[in-house]
């Protein structure tokens, strides 16, 4: 796709400098094949990714850009409508001024679904407020909310009335679309993370696996497992009883969790625990007590569940938000895991869900950096050369 990105945009600028208002049509319907060959790439990238392996950060940006092309494109379709209709009122600036405002019409057309998302996610912090308390950790979709719509008013305010000098308002465009720019990809990123973590949570392994990770997440101070612990080690159970109903296979629980500093035991002892009460045979269950993050509970359970079957089928059980991330990691240690995800609280999964994402934008740093990169330099050579 860059390639083909780097061979349209030497053609447009060959084009431009040939005669711009002689080439406004030719221009536009390349820019839209374009776009519209790179949606398809991105929508075919996206279903084969989901078919072999789901827990790839190529799904959220597949998905996330993809909506984003589907704008442009539309928007390209009708300026083209309009150069075959009225060629002497519609030219080349309509065509080169609608690329430049890209990122700024997109924030414009999904302005609606900000909005409303962003309310959902402080009605869901108040009530995880309310119920668990004042915490930072419990306001970072207040926050984000915030972050949202401020961007939204800014630009609306920023780009609502302009004057000067010709490069007084080259300026003046160039910071409004660099700030889109940046909304655009985190926007994008949002977006893409949420398609991405719903479908994670939705999936339902094959019930063929011989190796179930139970990944920890804090245990009560009398030693039990919490309510959102337990949600995952039902799920795990409810999934072993499926398996062993339809295919008559049991398969072997990795209890995955270190100890904290305010926890009596750790995590891992905790839930073999909860599992023998529910009737688990102790040579089903494997301990992986040294963990203390979701990496490391894929690290440390590869390990063990390579010491005794390296060929083993894995699957994972975590809270339903946490699935997609969970994935990513295990995918990083070179284990082929597919998770399931426990239910949770409604109020507290969009809080959550937000604490995964700032987690995924930790992630990746070099891949992040070159698309965030590459959209700062495309609009920047889009001002330039829309000044020209």
């Amino acid at each position: 796709m860059l390639i083909q990105g780097g061979f349209v945009c030497a053609i447009l600028l060959l084009l431009v400098h040939r005669g711009a208002e002689r080439h406004a049509l030719p221009i536009c319907a390349l820019i839209a094949v374009f776009l519209l060959a790179a949606l398809i790439q991105l929508i075919v990238a996206f279903f084969k990714q989901i078919q072999y392996n789901p827990y790839s950060y190529n799904t959220i940006y597949y998905m996330g850009f993809s909506l984003f092309l589907l704008s442009v494109l539309v928007i390209h379709i009708i300026i083209a409508v309009r150069l075959l209709r009225e060629p002497e009122v519609y030219q080349i600036g309509e065509v080169l001024s609608t690329l430049l405002n890209s990122a700024k019409t997109y924030m414009l057309l999904s302005a609606p679904f900000i909005f409303c998302f962003s309310a959902a996610l402080c009605v869901s912090n108040i009530s995880l407020i309310r119920h668990e308390g004042r915490r930072l950790v419990n306001v970072l979709g207040i926050i984000l909310s915030f972050l949202l719509v401020a961007g939204e008013v800014f630009l609306f305010r920023f780009d609502y009335y302009v004057s000067g000098s010709e490069r007084e308002i080259m300026i003046h465009d160039l910071i409004g679309n660099l700030f889109a720019a940046v909304y655009l990809y985190f926007e994008c990123m949002l977006i893409g993370a949420i398609v991405a973590d719903s479908l994670a949570a939705r999936y339902e392994p094959e019930p063929d696996k011989d190796f179930l990770i139970i990944l920890g997440c804090g245990i009560r101070k009398d030693g039990t497992p919490s309510p959102l612990l337990r949600g995952r080690i039902d799920r795990a159970l409810r999934f072993a009883e499926k398996q062993k109903a339809q295919t008559g296979q049991d398969l072997i629980f990795v209890t995955s969790g270190g100890q904290g500093p305010d926890e009596p035991i750790s995590e891992s002892a905790s839930m073999k625990r909860y599992l023998l009460e529910q009737g688990v045979p102790e040579e089903r269950i494997i301990e992986e007590d040294r963990s203390t993050s979701t990496f490391e509970n894929m690290k440390f359970s590869k390990e063990k569940i390579w010491a005794v079957n390296p060929q083993g089928k894995v699957a994972f059980a975590t809270t339903n938000y946490h699935v997609f991330r969970s994935g990513l990691c295990a995918r990083r240690v070179k284990m082929r895991a597919v998770g399931m995800g426990a239910k949770t609280k409604w109020y507290f999964w969009p809080n959550a869900s937000v604490r995964e994402f700032v987690g995924l934008l930790t992630e990746h740093r070099l891949k992040q950096a070159l698309i965030f990169s590459g959209l700062i330099a495309t609009y920047v050579v889009l001002t330039l050369l829309y000044y020209r």
